[in-house]
C-alpha cells in the first residue's frame, strides 16, 4: 500500500503536537539512572594519547573510552553490564554514522560500537552501521534499536552538524528541513523509523571543526585535537553541551565571542518547541573524565 504523502508543515505541525502530549518524553526505551536524576547526565570523556603522531585514532584507546563514559552514564561498574543494558540479544541494531567526506564518523568509532553490540549479544546479521541509504537498509528498516553517532562540526545551513540533524537522512528529500536554519530538525525524531528507538548518543570530539564558510566548506585550520567524546541518552542534552565547546573554540581561537552563524537554533527548539529533551546548561549533569587540558567547558 503507497505511503500517504504529507507536506513539512503537516508533519511537522503533527511532530510538535505529538511532542506537546508528552510522547516524546516517554520515547527513550529504558529506563535508567541517567533518566530519573533531577539532571540529565552527560558524560565528556578525554584521552590525551587517543590520537597518534601521525593523526591516526587508536582503536583500543577508543573503545575504552566508550566503555568508561557508559559505565559512567548508567551508573555500572562492568563494561558489558552497561552495553547489555543498551541493546538485548534480540534486537536489531542501525548504528547511524555519518560519511561527510572532510569529517565523518571515524572507523574506529564505529568498529568499537559495533564490537560492543556484538559483545552483548545481537547476532552479526542485526547490526547495521550506515549513513547515506538507511530507508533501503533492511536492518535499519526492521530496527528496533538504533544508536547515533557523529561528528561535531559547523554547518552552513544548522549552525552545527549535530546528533539532531543525524537523522535527516530518515527522510528521502532532507532538503525541506534546511528552512529557517533548520529550526525543527526534532521533528525528525517523530517519524515510525526513529521515534522512540535511539538507546545511545555519541557525539565525536576527536576533531571537531569549530569554523567554516559555506554550503561544504572545510579548512583543517579550524580543526583542532579535541580528543573527547560526548556520550549521552538525551541528543539534546549531548548536542547542547557540544555546541558550548564548539563555541568556546571559537572565542579562545578568534580572540572575541564570535557567534556560530547561523545560530543552531535546533538544539533550544528540540527542547522548547518539541519537548524532545534538555538543552539548558542549568539541567544538565555535566561529567568529566580523563584529559583536563583544554577542556573549555
Amino acid at each position: 500500500m503507497k505511503k500517504k504523502n504529507i507536506s513539512r508543515r503537516e508533519f511537522i505541525k503533527t511532530g510538535a503536537v505529538g511532542a506537546a502530549a508528552g510522547s516524546l518524553a516517554l520515547a527513550w526505551p529504558l529506563k535508567l539512572p541517567a533518566q530519573t536524576r533531577a539532571k540529565t547526565r552527560v558524560v565528556l570523556i578525554r584521552d590525551r594519547d587517543v590520537i597518534d603522531e601521525n593523526g591516526a585514532i587508536r582503536s583500543d584507546h577508543v573503545h575504552a573510552m566508550l566503555d568508561e563514559a557508559l559505565k559512567t552514564l548508567l551508573g555500572e561498574k562492568d563494561a558489558l553490564r552497561a552495553w547489555k543494558k543498551i541493546v538485548k540479544p534480540d534486537d536489531i541494531v542501525g548504528i547511524k554514522s555519518n560519511v561527510w567526506r572532510s569529517l565523518p564518523t571515524p572507523p574506529a568509532v564505529e568498529e568499537a560500537i559495533r564490537k560492543s553490540v556484538l559483545a552483548a549479544g545481537v547476532q552479526a546479521k542485526n547490526i547495521s552501521v550506515r549513513d547515506r541509504g538507511v530507508l533501503g537498509d533492511p536492518v535499519f528498516m526492521k530496527a528496533t534499536a538504533l544508536i547515533n553517532v557523529r561528528p561535531m562540526r559547523t554547518h552552513d545551513w544548522s549552525g552545527l552538524g549535530t546528533l539532531l540533524k543525524n537523522y535527516i537522512m530518515f527522510v528521502p528529500d532532507p532538503p525541506r528541513f534546511h528552512s529557517d536554519s533548520c529550526a525543527d530538525l526534532a521533528a525528525l525524531w517523530q517519524l515510525p523509523e526513529v521515534k522512540g528507538k535511539t538507546r545511545l548518543n555519541v557525539l565525536v570530539m576527536l576533531t571537531p571543526l569549530f569554523h567554516s564558510v559555506g554550503p561544504h566548506g572545510f579548512n583543517p585550520a579550524y580543526v583542532w585535537q579535541y580528543n573527547g567524546l560526548l556520550v549521552g541518552l538525551d541528543p539534546v542534552a549531548v548536542d547542547s553541551v557540544g555546541a558550548r565547546i564548539i563555541q568556546a573554540r571559537r572565542r579562545e581561537f578568534f580572540g572575541t565571542d564570535r557567534p556560530i552563524n547561523p545560530p543552531p537554533k535546533h538544539i533550544e527548539l528540540a527542547d522548547s518547541r518539541h519537548h524532545l529533551g534538555t538543552a539548558d546548561p542549568n539541567k544538565i549533569e555535566l561529567v568529566k573524565l580523563g584529559w583536563t587540558e583544554g577542556v573549555l567547558i
